[in-house]
C-alpha cells in the first residue's frame, strides 16, 4: 500500500519564514555553522551576513590557520551597516595579538552590546577604542592567569560584567578600587582573582544588585546601597565584610558555599561573623559542606544570632544523600522559626551556580 503525505509534510515551512526570524535562529549557530547555510539556496546566500550575533571558536577548526582565516573573511564581507549586538570568542591556545586587536576592534565599530573573550593573551592585544567603548553593556572576560586589570578601563554603559583569574592593583589614592567608573554596573562576578598585597577589594557601585564572588582571596569592603543577591564560593572567606560605607540591609538573597575539606575555627568563625551581618535577607541557600564548617563554632547551640529575623526559605544543597544536622537547621531558624526549608541534592560540582 503506498503512503499518503499530507501537503503540510512536503512544504518547507523554515523558508517561510520572514528575514528576520530566520536570523534570529542563526544568532543561536556558532557563525561557522550559520555561514554555512549559504548552500541552501539563493535566498540563504547572503543571509549570514547580517547576523547581529558572532560566535568565534577554534572548537570548529582543526588547526590554527584555518580559523585565522575564517575570522578574517567573516569580519571583511559580513554587512557592515549591521550594528554587532554580541560577540563571544573563544580560542583553547594563544590568540596572535594581531587577530585579537582586529576581532576588539571590529566589535568596537560595530557598535557591539554585549562582548565575551576568553583567549590567553593580554590587554595589549586590545585596540586603544576598546577602553572606552561608549555602548558596551555586557563583558565577559578571561585572559589568562594573573592577568592584570587595567584602572582605566571607562565603560559608560557597562551593567553587566564577569571577570576571571585577574589580578587588581591600587589606584592613585592607594585603593583598590577597580570598578567605581562603571555607575551603570548592576551585576558583577569575580572568578578565581586575586588583589595586590593582600589589600582589601573595595566594591563601589551605586547600582549593583547582583554579586558573585567564585574561588577569590582577599578582604571585602563594599558601598553597594543597592545589593540584592550575595554569592560567594571558596576555600576560605574573609575574616568579615568591613568598612564603614558597608551597605548590607539591602540584601535579601544569599548564597553560600565552603567546601568542608578545609573545616577550621578560622573558618568557621568567619561565617558565623557573616551570617550575623544579613540582618534584612529572606533567602539563604547554603550547602551541606558550608553547614559542617559552621557546625565547628564552639557551643554553637548556645550562640544567639542577631540577624536572619526576615528569613522565609532556607535552601540546602547536598551530594547524594549525606544527612544535615537538625541542630545546624535549628540554629539559622531561631529567629524565624515558620521559615520553609528546602533540601536539595545535586550531582554536579557546584550546586549553587551549575
Amino acid at each position: 500500500m503506498k503512503r499518503k503525505y499530507n501537503d503540510d509534510v512536503k512544504q518547507d515551512r523554515l523558508s517561510d519564514l520572514p528575514d528576520s526570524v530566520v536570523l534570529h535562529i542563526l544568532s543561536f549557530f556558532n557563525t561557522k555553522e550559520a555561514a554555512q547555510t549559504c548552500i541552501l539556496s539563493k535566498r540563504w546566500k547572503n543571509l549570514w551576513k547580517f547576523v547581529t550575533t558572532l560566535k568565534l571558536s577554534t572548537r570548529h577548526f582543526e588547526t590554527i590557520h584555518p580559523f585565522t582565516k575564517f575570522v578574517s573573511h567573516v569580519l571583511s564581507h559580513r554587512d557592515d551597516s549591521t550594528a554587532l549586538q554580541a560577540l563571544d570568542s573563544h580560542r583553547a591556545s594563544i590568540v596572535e595579538a594581531y587577530l585579537l586587536k582586529k576581532i576588539v576592534k571590529y566589535a568596537v565599530s560595530h557598535s557591539v552590546q554585549q562582548l565575551q573573550i576568553s583567549v590567553d593573551a593580554d590587554f595589549q592585544c586590545f585596540p586603544p577604542c576598546f577602553f572606552s567603548c561608549n555602548t558596551l553593556t555586557s563583558l565577559k572576560l578571561s585572559l589568562g592567569f594573573n592577568t592584570l586589570f587595567p584602572n582605566f578601563l571607562n565603560l559608560p554603559a557597562l551593567t553587566s560584567l564577569s571577570l576571571r583569574s585577574f589580578v587588581f592593583h591600587n589606584s592613585d589614592d592607594g585603593r583598590v578600587e577597580p570598578f567605581s567608573k562603571f555607575k551603570m554596573l548592576n551585576s558583577l562576578i569575580i572568578d578565581s582573582c586575586m588583589v595586590c598585597d593582600a589589600q582589601n577589594l573595595c566594591i563601589s557601585s551605586p547600582k549593583l544588585v547582583s554579586l558573585t564572588i567564585l574561588q577569590s582571596y582577599f578582604g571585602i569592603e563594599l558601598s553597594v546601597p543597592s545589593l540584592h543577591t550575595f554569592t560567594f564560593t571558596g576555600c576560605t572567606i574573609p575574616n568579615k565584610i568591613y568598612g564603614s560605607k558597608s551597605n548590607l540591609s539591602t540584601i535579601k538573597h544569599v548564597n553560600i558555599d565552603l567546601p568542608s575539606v578545609w573545616e577550621s575555627a578560622k573558618t568557621s568563625s568567619a561565617l558565623l561573623s557573616w551570617l550575623s551581618e544579613f540582618a534584612g535577607i529572606e533567602s539563604l541557600t547554603v550547602s551541606l559542606d558550608a553547614l559542617k564548617v559552621l557546625s565547628l563554632v564552639p557551643e554553637l547551640s548556645k550562640v544567639e544570632l542577631p540577624s536572619l529575623h526576615n528569613l522565609k526559605l532556607l535552601k540546602v544543597g547536598r551530594f547524594g544523600r549525606s544527612s544535615i544536622p537538625g541542630r545546624i537547621v535549628d540554629f539559622l531558624l531561631q529567629n524565624s522559626p515558620s521559615a520553609k526549608v528546602n533540601v536539595i541534592t545535586y550531582s554536579g560540582h557546584n550546586f549553587l551556580w551549575g
